[in-house]
């Protein structure tokens, strides 16, 4: 079981993913904790390298966790992904391992990783990504 943190975040009702390098689907900014590290600690680290955006403490709150299958990974690994919305300062630009950010709607699951599809329910279901 991969456990992950994640960041939930929409622009103008669609939610904010991200295409890492080499990736067909596209998934949700965040990743892997440190040893010990909380999961705000995480999900600020991790947005900061692959955005390039500093998370607002004061906004950080949790939405849900999903689990599914993790894409890429081998046969039977599923990915336990917490995810958390939060406000960030700063001008979105992919870093690192990050090719591109893409903003996906409800009606574009085909384009997430089944994680990030489950996460795209959360948003909607929070309001951020609403139904068409």
């Amino acid at each position: 079981m991969l456990d992950v943190v994640a960041w939930v975040h929409a622009i103008d009702g669609r939610m904010l993913t991200v295409r890492a390098r080499g990736r067909d689907l596209l998934y949700l900014p965040g990743g892997k904790r440190e040893p010990g590290e909380e999961d705000w600690a995480a999900l600020s680290r991790e947005v900061r390298e692959e955005l390039g955006v500093e998370l607002q403490a004061g906004s950080f709150r949790p939405l849900g966790v999903v689990e599914a299958p993790a894409h890429d990974q081998g046969e039977g690994v599923r990915v336990r992904m917490a995810c958390f919305a939060a406000a960030h300062s700063g001008r979105l630009s992919p870093q690192a391992e990050v090719d591109e950010y893409v903003l996906v709607g409800p009606n574009q699951r085909d384009l997430l990783a089944p994680a990030s599809q489950l996460a795209l329910d959360l948003a909607t279901e929070h309001g951020l990504c609403p139904l068409p």
